[in-house]
């Protein structure tokens, strides 16, 4: 990040302010501010231009004089494009001038000015303007203690409404608001003046970083309420280290065996499998338990014990 001297509205020196040097420190790019600013520039057309052909004009329904015998050269209505008074053959219609510009694009034009004028040495920062009731006069001098020569771009918070009507009387200054800020303007004038607390800052996330935390917190929302809540506490078993009550324990990420914890529950069977037991070592564990006490109050039952209850 770079650092500027932080002004007052008397001129002198209050500290310093880093710039963000994503947005004042990068290489201008001069093509795509061409193409922003031409973008811009097209939009403001209004595209209202139109002319009349020698459908519109009005008149010229007969044919003139007759096709053969007059020495003449043949005409059809007194209303063609080489008739005084005629349409006009090929001229401009009601159009739209707009041009689509990509975001990024716009954005990155907007960087590459400011850091162009930062380069140069053309921004200011201001701690505040302190004017609080409107006044020409005020402004005027607050300039003047600046030493800024040239065309200013003063860049405003939205409250500051009373510096936007002492700024807008003075000749060769343009006042907009932050949310306002643009390529065109920026280029279009000498020197930028930015209170402290409306200096731009780099974006955050990017979009494509916001969809990927959107896909991963949905995926973890859904690991979370396919895991369930065994014992209804309102925790989820996946982050739940006792998902089934006092003598339970959640399966460990390396799937090792709790320490104290030696019986095996699968949540799909309801079955617990102790050591030494025929399906132990294929059984993978959903839930360990401490004792088989613990297993059954939670609802789990031994292989084989439902067929010898039948």
């Amino acid at each position: 990040m770079a650092s500027t001297t932080l002004k007052t509205a008397a001129g002198k020196d209050a500290g310093s302010v880093e710039l963000d040097g994503d947005v004042f420190g990068i290489e201008p790019n001069v093509s795509v501010m061409h193409q922003v600013v031409t973008a811009q520039l097209a939009a403001r057309r209004a595209g209202t231009q139109s002319t009349k052909t020698r459908s519109d004009v009005r008149g010229g329904g007969a044919k003139p004089y007759r096709q053969k015998g007059t020495g003449n050269a043949r005409q059809g209505s007194i209303r063609a494009p080489q008739y005084t008074g005629g349409g006009v053959a090929l001229g401009p219609k009601p159009r739209k001038y707009g041009q689509k510009t990509p975001k990024k694009m716009v954005k990155l034009a907007l960087r590459s000015a400011l850091s162009d004028r930062a380069s140069e040495n053309k921004v200011v920062v201001v701690d505040s303007w302190g004017i609080d009731t409107p006044k020409t006069r005020t402004a005027k001098a607050a300039l003047d203690a600046l030493q800024l020569d040239g065309t200013v771009l003063i860049v405003l918070g939205a409250d500051d409404e009373a510096a936007y009507l002492s700024f807008r009387n003075l000749p060769k200054v343009q006042v907009i608001s932050a949310a306002e800020l643009n390529a065109y303007d920026v280029l279009c004038n000498d020197w930028i003046v930015f209170t402290k607390d409306v200096v731009p800052e780099a974006d955050g996330p990017t979009a494509a970083q916001r969809v990927q935390t959107a896909a991963a917190v949905e995926e973890a929302t859904e690991r979370l309420e396919a895991a369930g809540d065994a014992d209804d506490d309102g925790v989820s078993n996946l982050v739940d280290s006792s998902p089934y009550g006092e003598g339970s324990h959640a399966p460990l990420d390396d799937d090792a065996m709790p320490e104290g914890f030696e019986i095996k529950g699968n949540a799909d069977s309801m079955l617990y499998h102790v050591p030494g037991s025929r399906f132990y070592k294929q059984t993978k564990a959903e839930v360990w338990f401490a004792t088989e006490e613990a297993a059954e109050a939670a609802g789990f039952s031994k292989p084989g014990s439902k067929k010898s209850e039948d």
